[in-house]
């Protein structure tokens, strides 16, 4: 009995020495509270306890939201601006190793970075050129994670919120900004159109016959419409003889010498 005792405990305690690691884990083994050179698994691997312990770090992406910060712009503009992260570990030795908690860490870095580089553009720098700003917080969060074996992926900026006020003012100014160009498009279009007719008053003049054309199409398009308009159609020759008549200047008047007064 004792025999199979001993026999039943080396069982279960070699059983228990057994751990699977899944294909997105990583094992750190630390022996005797040295750490074993590189990461175990994926798959089975041994623990001996209580000589190893292991600690499972994933592999995968993982994403964590930066709670809302207060940030004041280069045109002093308070703003609250929230960001999203996405990072990975690609050294589970020394995310266990150099940092105690490598989630905490990559959020504080983020809290202060996402402050002081929006805090160094203008409002309109943030709102037109996100994708920059995005790409130079990505570098610098992760120049201060890769010590401790932390790759950040990305960083996108995820809502800004503004005051009140400053909404009006972006209001009004959009307004104003269709204002403008509403006057500008008109007046080009006046332009043009005032072209087009000069062109055609030229056109004109070199053939008369498009002049008479143009009147009985006119004509045409008064007759569609139902209206009570009566329209007397004149020939083109009598109104050019008409004008004739008018342009033309009134003779001149002979002098004749007054009759000699008889008394």
């Amino acid at each position: 009995m004792p025999l199979l005792i001993i026999v039943a405990i080396i069982v279960l305690y070699c059983l228990s020495c057994i751990q699977i690691v899944n294909q997105y884990e990583r094992g750190v083994v630390l022996r005797l509270g040295i750490v074993r050179p590189q990461a175990q698994g994926p798959g089975v691997i041994f623990v001996f306890r209580p000589i190893d312990s292991i600690r499972r770090i994933s592999m995968r992406q993982e994403a964590m939201e930066v709670p809302p910060q207060d940030v004041i712009t280069r045109d002093n503009v308070t703003l609250k601006v929230n960001a999203v992260v996405t990072m990975r570990v690609i050294d589970p030795v020394k995310a266990v190793i150099e940092v105690q908690n490598y989630i905490y860490q990559t959020s504080q870095f983020a809290q202060t970075t996402l402050r002081s580089v929006l805090g160094e553009v203008e409002l309109d720098g943030i709102l037109a050129h996100r994708d920059q700003l995005n790409l130079r917080i990505q570098t610098i969060i992760d120049g201060h994670t890769a010590p401790f074996g932390v790759k950040v992926v990305s960083v996108e900026v995820k809502q800004v919120d503004m005051p009140e006020s400053m909404l009006r003012a972006m209001a009004k100014q959009a307004e104003a900004e269709r204002e403008r160009r509403a006057k500008v498009i008109h007046a080009e279009g006046e332009f043009n159109a005032a072209a087009k007719l000069v062109e055609a008053a030229e056109l004109m003049a070199t053939q008369p016959m498009t002049l008479q054309l143009r009147y009985l199409q006119t004509l045409t398009e008064i007759g569609v419409e139902k209206n009570t308009t009566i329209v007397f159609p004149l020939p083109m020759e009598l109104m050019n003889l008409l004008n004739k008549t008018f342009a033309a200047p009134a003779p001149a008047v002979a002098n004749t010498p007054e009759p000699p007064i008889v008394p």
